[in-house]
């Protein structure tokens, strides 16, 4: 339970439940955004200060630098007809454009007495075409009564840009502000081939309190909408593709468990993935959880999208059995290498034995190290053999290197605790030593 995503030592087993650091039960994970327990804590968040920034021009895509945000709120009654999952802003009712998928877009178009038509071409200029229009002016090519019964029932921005920092190997963390003035962090890593990933987050802080983790140190604020999380991606493309290159990749690996957010998770990967808007492949899309296991086989029923799993062996017979009924699809495999903790021979033996029979490929990730940790990464050396001895066992395996680190945009160092932070967990005594010496 002190690590939560770790594989842990000798004589562990399987457990089909959330850690109790997470203080989570089965009903809590499926409770909507409007229960009281998820309702958002006081905003604590303190500017960030690092003096080496450099801030995005406010000059820079107009259209993606405007002026307060309106954000979808689940629970309030739409023009579309009330408590259906269909965001709406703050303003007067008006509903989110982006927090409807193409089908609710289309049936809302028509009740406003347009043709079909006339909603393909709105969805176009949201999320294609290289428009992502963020308000009714953006517009172009639409009917003139259209644009204007947009303007009045509809809003387009979910979200508010704070700032674009750029890190020395050229992977840049977005900021976001929340209408409530929560702020969340979205993470895009260029490549030099063609592949350009963008890194979005799912909930504001994450209540899984995995000890390695930064953004577990905040705890859980809130979900995101799923207008919140595709805002991002939109976002993403409109202010860095003439920059990086056309974003191909999204991760769900920002702040927060997906999959405690399920719902709004899979809509917001179902309006990814309409090949009129963003368009992005299935298999180019990433979900990432720590292995909430309810939700977990629920995503394998209904999504195509692919999988990522953060070890804690607390997963592999629901992989083995859920598995069997998709077609060749792999599981990603998430591995943190803790110096003293998780590295040894014995660990990589066992994380072999773990996965036996599950297709699946295992990506070995150096920890990213943040204020108040314990933990130290472990070596190159040390990570090499440790791969070695994966592949020898069968297993396909990778090393990934940390991007964007030395300005907190690497796995594991997004958000910002404030004043209110998750506890740290006591440290088991075989561990404590290799807290306290260097590798």
């Amino acid at each position: 339970m002190w690590m939560r995503r770790m594989l842990l030592r000798q004589n562990s087993l399987p457990l089909l439940k959330p850690p109790m650091a997470c203080l989570l039960t089965p009903a809590t994970l499926q409770r909507p955004i409007s229960s009281p327990f998820l309702k958002p804590l006081p905003p604590t968040l303190a500017p960030l200060a690092w003096s080496h920034r450099r801030s995005l021009s406010t000059a820079t895509a107009t259209a993606c630098s405007l002026p307060d945000p309106l954000v979808s709120l689940d629970g309030i009654s739409s023009h579309f007809g009330g408590d259906d999952g269909v965001g709406t802003s703050n303003e007067g009712l008006k509903v989110l454009l982006k927090g409807m998928t193409y089908d609710e877009l289309e049936k809302w178009v028509q009740s406003h007495g347009y043709r079909p038509g006339q909603a393909l071409m709105l969805w176009k200029r949201l999320y294609g075409n290289g428009i992502w229009a963020h308000h009714s002016d953006q517009l172009e090519g639409l009917n003139k009564d259209f644009k204007k019964m947009l303007s009045e029932n509809a809003e387009f921005k979910a979200l508010s840009l704070k700032q674009v920092i750029t890190a020395a190997d050229g992977t840049r963390k977005i900021l976001f502000t929340l209408e409530d003035g929560l702020v969340i962090e979205t993470v895009v890593i260029p490549s030099d081939s063609s592949r350009n990933t963008v890194c979005v987050s799912s909930q504001v802080g994450c209540a899984m309190n995995c000890q390695f983790c930064y953004t577990g140190r905040m705890g859980l604020r809130r979900h995101l909408t799923a207008a919140e999380i595709v805002e991002q991606a939109v976002f993403a493309r409109c202010l860095l593709t003439s920059e990086v290159g056309d974003i191909t990749n999204v991760v769900f690996m920002g702040m927060g468990e997906p999959l405690q957010n399920i719902d709004n998770v899979l809509k917001a990967t179902d309006i990814m993935l309409h090949d009129q808007g963003l368009h992005f492949s299935p298999r180019k899309i990433t979900v990432s959880t720590s292995g909430l296991v309810p939700q977990l086989r629920r995503f394998l029923k209904e999504s195509n999208c692919a999988l990522a799993v953060s070890l804690n062996a607390t997963t592999d017979e629901t992989l083995r059995e859920e598995l069997r009924f998709k077609n060749n699809y792999k599981v990603l495999f998430e591995y943190v290498m803790l110096a003293g903790v998780n590295d040894s021979i014995e660990d990589a033996r066992r994380l072999a034995d773990l996965v036996q029979g599950i297709p699946c490929k295992i990506n070995l990730l150096s920890f990213n190290p943040h204020g108040g940790s314990q933990f130290r990464p472990t070596s190159d050396e040390k990570m090499i053999e440790f791969r070695n001895l994966l592949a020898e066992a069968g297993c396909v395996v990778f090393l990934r290197s940390s991007r964007g680190d030395d300005q907190m945009a690497a796995c594991g160092q997004l958000g910002n605790p404030g004043a209110i932070q998750a506890p740290l967990l006591r440290v088991p005594e075989q561990f404590k030593m290799a807290m306290e010496v260097s590798v």
